[in-house]
């Protein structure tokens, strides 16, 4: 049995989708998934053994020259590998427009979440099949519930196994643990970002207990910020730019991981790493890292999670020190994370 994958990107999502290929592998040892991702990703779904083969799509690059990707008949490229494999069924996980349309290109049964339970409804247009799976449900219990349901078995949803096989990032099995710690500094939106005073303050904090920290990036603004985080510290290491599977090793290698609100966090709890993960807007019920060893801190100031990328706090400014010097917490659900807090809690998991 032939089942194709749709979930394009974003990180996160991708992460959320290896536990249910593995609990459909382990119903039906016969069945082989290939996977549609954005090239950016493309390593990501060939770490699981169930995946034989991983097909790129480059959305995200054709948007912005539309006439090139037209000249140069990628698209249509694409198209033709996509027809040539009859699939048994084909899984949209990502529930978007695009992915439907992906899902409409290949040739087999369609199968997507309903109109009431997915990101954007129209997508149903192009569903042969459709399943109700409750929003208030964690991202990686909605995915395993949609694949559990189209390809008809049961599984355990109190354990949850990524499946990912370490040697196919290493090379040559799991690599020892160093006393370091990667911090996860970089995510998408402002209003996930904590401040960059904190990460300086806490790096202080990982190397007086003996740490080594690594800081990486993936754009110039994140690479400013990590040299921030490691001015004056010889601890503190910034990372050479990473493909994934270069930033999963540094994670293997390492004691644990510190984290916002990001992709990398969720390839953390992945590699069953503990982390402390940091949410101000955002809920972790929802979408947070999921699986052994993750700790969430959560705000409590009233307004979050607001769930919005842009902050619309309204109350008195929020400020705090740093070598004596005042600075403003922003945004502000984040100043319940002091550095020591967030310290302590990686103390305690680390020891647990």
């Amino acid at each position: 049995m032939r089942v194709l994958i749709v979930k394009v990107s974003s990180l996160g999502d991708l992460i959320h989708t290896l536990p249910a290929v593995t609990d459909a592998h382990r119903a039906h040892k016969d069945l082989v998934f290939d996977w549609v991702v954005e090239e950016n990703f493309i390593e990501v779904p060939g770490w699981h053994p169930a995946v034989a083969t991983v097909i790129p799509v480059a959305f995200r690059r054709w948007r912005r020259n539309p006439v090139k990707t037209f000249l140069s008949n990628e698209f249509q490229t694409f198209k033709r590998d996509l027809k040539n494999i009859h699939y048994d069924l084909v899984i949209d996980a990502q529930g978007l427009i695009k992915s439907g349309i992906i899902s409409r290109l290949s040739r087999g049964i369609t199968i997507g979440l309903s109109n009431r339970t997915i990101r954007e409804p129209l997508a149903t247009l192009f569903y042969n099949k459709v399943y109700s799976v409750p929003w208030t449900e964690h991202a990686v219990d909605r995915v395993r519930q949609l694949f559990s349901r189209s390809l008809q078995y049961t599984y355990d949803p109190n354990t949850v196994d990524y499946g990912i096989d370490i040697n196919r990032i290493t090379g040559n099995g799991s690599p020892e643990t160093r006393k370091q710690i990667v911090f996860l500094h970089g995510t998408t939106w402002r209003t996930k970002h904590w401040p960059e005073y904190y990460w300086r303050h806490l790096a202080r904090l990982a190397t007086d207990s003996g740490y080594r920290v690594l800081l990486p990036w993936g754009n110039a603004e994140e690479r400013q910020r990590a040299e921030f985080i490691a001015r004056d510290n010889a601890m503190v290491a910034v990372l050479d730019k990473q493909t994934l599977t270069g930033l999963a090793q540094h994670i293997l290698q390492s004691s644990g991981v510190i984290a916002v609100d990001t992709g990398l966090g969720h390839l953390a709890a992945a590699l069953n790493k503990p982390t402390v993960s940091l949410y101000g807007p955002t809920n972790p019920e929802l979408s947070g890292t999921y699986g052994a060893k993750q700790l969430h801190l959560n705000s409590n100031l009233n307004c979050a999670p607001c769930v919005k990328k842009t902050c619309a706090y309204n109350g008195p400014g929020i400020t705090d020190d740093f070598m004596d010097q005042p600075f403003a917490v922003t945004p502000p659900c984040f100043a319940t994370h002091k550095p020591e807090v967030v310290w302590q809690q990686f103390e305690k998991l680390i020891q647990s």
